[in-house]
């Protein structure tokens, strides 16, 4: 494991991170942007001076989940603690590092497959064209954007949310499926491609509380963002 079993232990515990009215409004951004782009179908109609709506969307997604990070930052801080509270620690050699990609990796391989066949079992799909990059310089961004999913999504679902939900409900599992939620009903411009995604973020859920730790899923999520807009660039050319 490559992080360090006391703060992974402390991490893990049942005692909330933060009060309510932090909670609230962490979920209040949450579902002003989600309810946002549902209404814009994907925020087509926000139109950053210079940008495209794709780089206008991303902007938006990247100011949106910075801005949460930076108010757990804050509160963390604010309390003399440290983002490794929640992660579970940080990698001490590339021996762990290249670890939890291995497990990461493993999880995209029993993760994906399964979400693709509940997309087909419930008739759900996601029109990728409309958010996917289509120009270098969209991609570029396209990546900046992945590496942030991996790191605040996880960060702020599994991460802060989770530990928020299942201190609580004293309930792990209780933890593991409203974080799941509140992650589907995030993806408000996703329309009923949510079930499923409600779904994928348990599976986070659970593969994070099982490995005691942010990282592995870090690397997972922000891999299978890139590698999806990086191979939709591709097969446009």
């Amino acid at each position: 494991m490559s992080s360090d079993p006391k703060i992974s232990s402390t991490a893990r515990s049942l005692e909330p991170t933060a009060p309510w009215w932090h909670t609230a409004f962490v979920l209040l951004v949450l579902g002003a942007g989600s309810v946002t782009s549902a209404y814009e179908h994907g925020f087509p109609n926000l139109h950053l001076p210079g940008m495209s709506l794709r780089l206008s969307g991303y902007a938006t997604v990247l100011l949106e989940e910075w801005l949460l990070v930076l108010s757990i930052w804050l509160w963390l801080k604010s309390r003399g603690s440290r983002i490794t509270v929640l992660t579970g620690g940080s990698w001490h050699d590339l021996r762990a590092f290249w670890k939890d990609v291995g497990w990461g990796l493993g999880f995209l391989l029993v993760g994906i497959p399964l979400t693709s066949a509940l997309s087909l079992l419930t008739r759900t799909k996601l029109d990728a064209a409309l958010f996917l990059p289509h120009s270098a310089t969209e991609l570029l961004v396209w990546l900046l954007l992945a590496a942030t999913a991996g790191f605040a999504e996880e960060l702020i679902f599994r991460g802060y949310l989770q530990r928020q939900f299942a201190g609580w409900t004293n309930s792990p599992a209780a933890g593991i499926a409203l974080q799941g939620l509140v992650f589907g009903l995030a993806h408000g411009y996703q329309g009923m491609t949510m079930i499923v995604i409600v779904i994928y973020g348990c599976l986070f859920g659970t593969f994070v509380a099982w490995r005691k730790s942010l990282l592995p899923a870090m690397l997972a999520h922000g891999l299978q963002d890139a590698a999806g807009g990086l191979l939709f660039f591709l097969s446009t050319k």
